[in-house]
């Protein structure tokens, strides 16, 4: 790894700092104007059974709700190193916890009482080993 930056990095870095130019918030289409302070929530999930991520994210929506959280993180990993893959007698999309997790919530109707939107885009992308929920305001 090279920890020194380069001359050209260096420059581009300097003239972001001093521009103008701003990164845009990719999440402010979620949250009204008027709020724009949100909480963020994250777990991982590495390790854990079906059964017991279910039941951990069961939990963090529920009390993420409660304390409006506005966006649940939640990192499954992307599966490549699950056995399940080989089993002939498993289902990939539903035995591997990146697949299986949104599924659960979206299936749930407690669940998805709270929830305004789940980022299935990051869920299908191979590259990604998370992905993000964002919860309804409570009333």
């Amino acid at each position: 790894m090279n920890k020194f930056l380069s001359k050209k990095d260096k420059k581009d870095w300097k003239n972001f700092i001093e521009g103008k130019e701003k990164i845009v918030d990719k999440d402010s289409k979620y949250f009204k104007k008027k709020n724009l302070s949100f909480k963020e929530k994250t777990i991982d999930l590495h390790g854990y059974s079906l059964e017991n991520a279910n039941s951990e994210v069961y939990n963090l929506v529920k009390l993420s709700y409660k304390n409006n959280i506005s966006k649940l993180i939640i990192i499954t990993g992307k599966g490549s190193r699950s056995k399940n893959i080989d089993d002939p007698f498993q289902s990939v999309d539903l035995s591997i916890l990146k697949y299986s997790v949104p599924n659960y919530i979206k299936n749930n109707n407690d669940l998805m009482k709270m929830v305004k939107e789940i980022n299935f885009e990051e869920v299908n992308d191979s590259k990604k080993g998370s992905f993000s929920i964002f919860l309804k305001t409570k009333v």
